[in-house]
């Protein structure tokens, strides 16, 4: 009986594994695509000897590439069964879903991107591994790119504070905070559909500036991202809202000048801001739906995931 599952398994194995030399082909562009994000991680995070022509950069992805690709090649049978039920995960998804291979290479592409501008590139890395509930939908909703969104924020930052002068350091986040005005003063609460959530993209939730916490948080990171502030969304229980990257906590100090005494005086007189500091020491300004300036009061504390638009 144990031979027999033994010859059974064999077979299976054997049918699975792909004819040479296609298995070490596709091995290799596997491993090519796992080596490079991961070379960008080391890249940054390790000191640079300025050896000519980057000839120490070279050697490390070579020595990634090697050390990955013989790592993939040993577990071959595995990977490529992976790979085969990816590809059928994904083209059921193509037919039924709305994730299909241009995403998969979208995604990747804007992984790299995030990764080759941002100092700490494993962030990026682990933000996508942590939960975020509707990650893939709301991530599409965040429409920053789309010209109705960016001419709403630009004509936020036209209406509120347009004339403020002296403080050219903060004039993004002075405009990213006219958004928020413009956007808070409009809001309207409006639930979702009882039978599940309802993701509104930001050019949709334009129309009529209502909808409910996820669709408050989309419209106010796409805007802000519009016109080139760093937004990300917080993941609370039963709750989702935005926050504003504001920089260390030097820039706090001036921020929080400028919200008390410059910008919002009034909503904010005798009250605090309310911000988080992430694991670098940055800066994360509410911008909930409920605020009636930036660092408003949090609805909830306990942060359960992020999701940092870079």
């Amino acid at each position: 009986m144990i031979q027999l599952n033994k010859t059974n398994f064999q077979t299976v194995k054997t049918k699975l594994q792909l004819k040479k030399p296609w298995d070490s082909f596709v091995i290799l562009v596997l491993s090519i695509l796992i080596t490079i994000p991961l070379f960008i991680i080391f890249h940054e995070n390790l000191i640079n000897p300025n050896w000519i022509f980057s000839l120490d950069r070279i050697i490390l992805f070579f020595v990634l590439l090697a050390v990955i690709h013989y790592t993939l090649y040993s577990l071959r049978t595995i990977i490529i069964i992976c790979i085969v039920l990816y590809f059928l995960v994904l083209i059921y998804s193509s037919l039924f879903g709305n994730f299909n291979f241009n995403s998969v290479f979208d995604d990747y592409n804007s992984m790299l991107y995030s990764m080759n501008n941002n100092p700490y590139p494993q962030d990026i890395i682990i933000a996508k591994l942590l939960p975020f509930p509707n990650k893939t939908q709301i991530t599409k909703a965040i429409e920053y790119e789309n010209p109705k969104v960016r001419n709403f924020a630009v004509f936020a930052t036209s209406r509120h504070f347009k004339n403020i002068r002296g403080y050219s350091e903060y004039r993004n986040i002075i405009q990213c905070f006219a958004v928020f005005k413009e956007i808070n003063s409009r809001w309207n609460y409006v639930n979702d559909p009882k039978d599940g959530d309802y993701i509104a993209t930001a050019s949709e939730s334009l129309l009529y500036f209502s909808g409910d916490c996820d669709d408050h948080s989309i419209l106010m990171a796409a805007s802000i991202k519009a016109i080139g502030g760093t937004p990300r969304l917080i993941h609370t229980k039963g709750h989702i809202y935005p926050e504003i990257w504001i920089g260390s906590m030097k820039d706090l100090e001036n921020v929080n000048y400028l919200v008390k005494n410059v910008l919002f005086a009034q909503e904010s007189y005798k009250k605090q801001l309310n911000y988080h500091i992430d694991e670098r020491g940055q800066v994360w300004l509410n911008l909930d739906y409920t605020a009636k300036y930036p660092g408003g009061p949090f609805m909830s504390e306990e942060i359960l995931g992020a999701l940092t638009l870079e």
